[in-house]
C-alpha cells in the first residue's frame, strides 16, 4: 500500500537513508526537505499520507514544525513521526506527549524504517 511520506532532516545522509528505506522497503513515494521552513512550504503545496521528520534542525526544529503545521489548521494535517537521536527516556516521553503518531530513535535500521513507520500509523507494510 503506497503512501505519500515527506521526510525532512537538515543531514543530507539522513534525507537519502530515510529516502531509500521507505521507498525501497516500503514502497511509498517520498519527498524531501532540508529544513522546517521547506518542510511548510511542501506541505501547503502538496497532500502527504505522513510526516517523517528530525528533532533537531537548525531554524525551525521538528517541535517548531509540528506547531506551526497544526496553527495553521489545516483540516486533514498528516500525522508526523519524530525522528530523534536522544535515547533519553524523558525527552522521548517529552516528544511522545506531543501532537506526533510515534517516535524512532537514531540510529534507526533501514531495512526495517518503512515497517516501523507503519505500524506506528497503522499502516501495513
Amino acid at each position: 500500500m503506497s503512501k505519500a511520506i515527506l521526510v525532512v532532516d537538515d543531514e543530507p545522509d539522513m534525507r537519502a537513508l530515510a529516502s531509500m528505506s521507505l521507498e525501497a522497503f516500503g514502497g511509498h513515494r517520498v519527498m524531501v526537505a532540508a529544513s522546517g521552513a521547506e518542510a511548510l512550504v511542501a506541505l501547503a503545496e502538496g497532500t502527504f499520507d505522513a510526516v517523517v521528520m528530525d528533532v533537531q534542525m537548525p531554524g525551525l526544529d521538528g517541535p517548531a514544525t509540528l506547531t506551526a503545521l497544526r496553527d495553521r489548521g489545516a483540516a486533514g494535517d498528516p500525522p508526523v513521526v519524530f525522528v530523534t537521536g536522544s535515547s533519553r527516556e524523558e525527552e522521548l516521553a517529552a516528544l511522545r506527549g506531543m501532537d506526533v503518531a510515534g517516535v524512532v530513535t537514531k540510529p534507526f535500521d533501514p531495512l526495517t524504517l518503512a515497517e516501523r513507520v507503519g505500524e506506528i500509523l497503522g499502516w501495513s507494510t
